[in-house]
């Protein structure tokens, strides 16, 4: 039928016909949308800002990546991995991520979900007996650490582990946990709840519970659990709890700032982390934003499906209500100042920070973008209203020293100039 209507065509429609089949073809399948023109961004310009941090000694090295969801836009290396032995940043460096492992654990969690082994309104008692009856703290004195406790009305729940309302803190961000810690000797993740689960949000231990229930479900341990699910669907060839020893001459060195000045600390022989859902991990600025490209894809990388639109939906957005991220102040700031930006009006989903805001500066990240960080300074954000995301990585402390979050912002900053004029 087709070729009997073309018979009886004009010929200037067959030609028309012809060369637009043929424009399709270059651009898109028939029918189909052609596919959206990649973002761009001049490297000169982001260059610019990363070589000056590293003239400046404002970081003895960076790597920076940025990418749309097919396309790698910039890729960038400035500065040395390690002083000492005179050896050039290289774009493969190996960083410790640190806490930029939640995400990572947060997708192991939605996998689950999405297999039907794990809810969301899971009690984590169901999981770790310790957990059932945990107490609440009712009552803190500041002055002299003294508390006291109550029964909770409700049972931490894997939502609350996922968006760090489970009243879980981290010591080192936390006076009121530092304080109890202190006087009971315990772990942060065994202490009494700061509060009734899911009523505020604080940075804590919740995501190293999280692991723990991953290998009680799948009875594996949480590092081969990543890379059999995770790691290998990824091509994540260089992220791990471990740095093999044929890859730790690429492994860049820590720096703490004392002083104003920057003091290397030598890499040790061998690296290897504990494997914990809350950190751990070593990766490349080029496998990370790998993992990031999956959530511009809607949870998909190639022909893989590594999670549904829904799951990465629900990550990506508020899940707390009115509860708002808060300021976390620093009990010792030679390891960490008080953090995040955003504090005070931001919210959180399933293993992400949330930006409501960026009226100071159009330039950088849009509201909705999500992000999380490592101690080390290693930064990223996924902007899904721009169609990007990138990573920033450097191995400084303490973490959110101010210089490098100043270099972390300049680099944000560039890349939305250059997305508003590419």
């Amino acid at each position: 039928m087709i070729g009997e209507t073309m018979r009886h065509t004009p010929q200037w429609i067959v030609a028309i016909t012809v060369l637009l089949s043929a424009l399709a073809m270059l651009t898109g399948r028939a029918g189909e949308s052609p596919a959206p023109r990649p973002s761009t961004v001049r490297p000169a310009t982001i260059d610019a800002v990363l070589a000056r941090a590293v003239d400046r000694n404002v970081v003895p090295g960076v790597v920076a990546v940025v990418a749309d969801k097919d396309h790698i836009l910039y890729t960038g290396a400035f500065g040395m991995m390690d002083v000492a032995k005179n050896k050039p940043m290289q774009k493969d460096a190996i960083f410790r991520i640190a806490s930029m492992t939640k995400p990572v654990t947060t997708v192991a969690a939605m996998m689950l979900i999405e297999e039907g082994k794990l809810s969301l309104d899971d009690p984590v008692a169901k999981y770790i007996p310790s957990f059932k009856n945990r107490p609440v703290v009712a009552s803190y004195n500041p002055k002299t650490g003294a508390f006291t406790t109550k029964a909770a009305t409700q049972e931490v729940r894997i939502r609350h582990l996922l968006s760090n309302t489970s009243g879980l803190a981290y010591t080192f961000a936390n006076d009121e946990a530092n304080r109890i810690q202190q006087k009971l000797k315990k772990n942060s993740d065994e202490l009494p709840l700061l509060y009734e689960p899911g009523s505020q949000w604080t940075y804590g231990a919740s995501a190293r519970v999280m692991g723990v229930i991953i290998q009680k479900i799948t009875g594996k341990g949480l590092d081969q659990f990543f890379r059999e699910r995770i790691f290998k669907a990824l091509a994540l060839e260089d992220t791990d709890f471990a740095v093999p020893a044929d890859k730790m001459n690429r492994l860049a060195t820590v720096h703490r700032r004392r002083s104003g000045k920057l003091v290397e600390e030598p890499n040790p022989e061998k690296v290897q982390w504990g494997v914990a859902g809350d950190g751990g991990l070593n990766s490349t600025a080029a496998d990370y934003i790998r993992f990031l490209q999956m959530f511009l894809n809607d949870g998909k990388t190639g022909a893989v499906t590594m999670l549904r639109p829904a799951s990465i939906q629900a990550m990506a957005s508020n899940q707390i209500g009115d509860v708002i991220v808060r300021q976390q102040v620093t009990t010792d700031p030679s390891w960490s100042r008080s953090f995040p930006i955003g504090a005070g009006r931001d919210k959180f989903g399933f293993g992400f920070q949330i930006a409501t805001s960026n009226k100071e500066n159009p330039n950088l990240r849009a509201p909705g973008s999500y992000t999380w960080v490592g101690i080390f300074n290693t930064h990223f954000w996924v902007d899904p209203q721009r169609g990007i995301a990138a990573v920033i990585l450097m191995q400084v402390l303490p973490f959110y020293d101010e210089d490098c979050i100043q270099l972390y912002q300049d680099f944000e900053a560039a890349v939305g100039r250059e997305l508003q004029t590419g």
